[in-house]
């Protein structure tokens, strides 16, 4: 014990060999008591300075209070998709609605290209108007771009201040005292082609199903009740399940499973400590400066135009396909010719259409918007789009030319009959001249 003990200290500067500081008696039976009481004395002074020591040194747990956000404020940005004509005219547009139209531009703040691309369509916004909502009033704004390939997409805004990611579960169904949101835009749609319907070009009879994609927005930074600011990550990591919960339309978090709420947000993505960007199939979630919302709306909007399109002109095809076997059937209800022509033209509209639709997503390089585009193409499985149709084009292209090589064996036996025919007129002059 007394070289266990012998040199050591406490932090507060104690020395734990205490034999050296009680005086000698002359009796050695008290002697010996002392040292014992002077040895249990410094080994529990040396267990003392130990556990304090272990105390100061010893991290304090992150609490689960330092991570939670008391309320959020922000934005539902709903963004809906409608092919509604084969395309539009090239005439520029000046108002719609009594309201001028502009062209939309965005102001990326991140990391981009020198010679910034980006497509640039024709922009109006229409006055906000106010409806009764799940937390009462609220001010709803309005904008719709056109496209010249036939497509327009409308988004709505709509704020909200909860105080849980629980809360906003509600706003993928937004419903209205008046009726829901969804009739109302596409009764906005319906009145958008009877206003532009000069402008397009073969117009859908009909509108058809749009393709819908829910944003929340929530404003940066994350800031705690004691006033301490939460990196996006940091707070992403700590909330996972309730954001899945959130971007499947799930009310109880708790139902979901680990592999569900991870594959849920697997693609998300950061570039400053504050912001980020979370992307599922049906909803996805930015954490952001309200200032930078609109670069990725805009990106996502695209997106989501893009698949409306793809998704059209698959239809198409498959209508096309189906009437081309039809009439290549035993009992045609159309010629070949005409066949033949709906072909070549479904050839030339889809060459033009995916020129057009390259063109309006040009992404060069690899910075941030490029990025969440490549995720979120991800998501909705584009490029396995892209592959069904390249498919059924050259299902399309094979039909083409098997009806132009027969057409031209129908004319080279039209051709060789005729040959054949004057010629049997020529042997038959040459034989009747002479009898003559």
């Amino acid at each position: 014990m007394e070289d266990f003990c012998a040199g050591r200290k406490t932090k507060s500067g104690l020395g734990l060999n205490a034999t050296a500081a009680l005086p000698p008696t002359s009796n050695p039976s008290l002697n010996g008591q002392k040292t014992v009481v002077a040895q249990r004395f410094a080994a529990e002074l040396f267990l003392a300075g130990m556990t304090a020591a272990q105390q100061q040194v010893a991290p304090t747990p992150t609490s689960e209070a330092s991570r939670t956000v008391p309320s959020y404020k922000g934005e539902v940005v709903y963004i809906y998709a409608y092919n509604v004509a084969h395309e539009m005219t090239r005439e520029p547009l000046t108002k719609v609605f009594g309201q001028p139209v502009a062209q939309f531009g965005v102001d990326a703040d991140k990391r981009s290209p020198k010679r910034f691309l980006f497509y640039k369509p024709q922009m109006v916004r229409l006055p906000p108007i106010e409806r009764i909502g799940p937390q009462g009033k609220v001010r709803i704004e309005r904008s719709i771009k056109l496209l010249p390939i036939g497509a327009i997409s409308i988004t709505i805004r709509v704020p909200f201040q909860v105080s849980s990611l629980r809360e906003l579960v509600a706003f993928h169904d937004l419903q209205f005292e008046s009726g829901s949101l969804h009739q109302e835009v596409m009764r906005l749609a319906g009145d958008v082609v009877t206003e532009l319907k000069s402008h397009y070009i073969r117009p859908h009879p009909q509108l058809l199903e749009e393709e819908a994609y829910t944003v929340f927005c929530i404003s940066a930074p994350l800031v705690t009740a004691t006033g301490a600011v939460i990196p996006a990550e940091t707070w992403f990591h700590a909330h996972r399940r309730e954001i899945a919960a959130l971007l499947t339309q799930e009310p109880d978090p708790s139902k979901l499973s680990k592999q569900e709420a991870d594959e849920s947000t697997a693609r998300y993505l950061s570039y400053y400590e504050n912001d980020l960007v979370v992307i599922d199939w049906d909803a996805a979630l930015i954490v952001d400066e309200p200032s930078d919302f609109d670069e990725t709306l805009y990106i996502m909007e695209l997106a989501n135009l893009q698949l409306a399109e793809l998704e059209a002109y698959d239809r198409l095809l498959d209508a096309t396909l189906e009437r081309s076997y039809r009439d290549l059937g035993a009992q045609p209800l159309r010629s070949r010719a005409d066949v033949l022509r709906e072909l070549r033209e479904i050839r030339i509209d889809l060459a033009r259409f995916n020129d057009e639709l390259s063109n309006i997503t040009k992404f060069f390089g690899d910075w941030h918007l490029a990025r969440i585009y490549e995720k979120i193409a991800s998501r909705f499985h584009l490029a396995d789009w892209h592959r069904t149709i390249e498919g059924k084009l050259r299902t399309l292209d094979d039909l083409y030319q098997m009806l132009r090589h027969e057409q031209s064996n129908r004319l080279m036996v039209i051709l060789e009959a005729t040959i054949v025919l004057l010629f049997i007129i020529d042997l038959a002059v040459l034989v009747l001249l002479p009898l003559k």
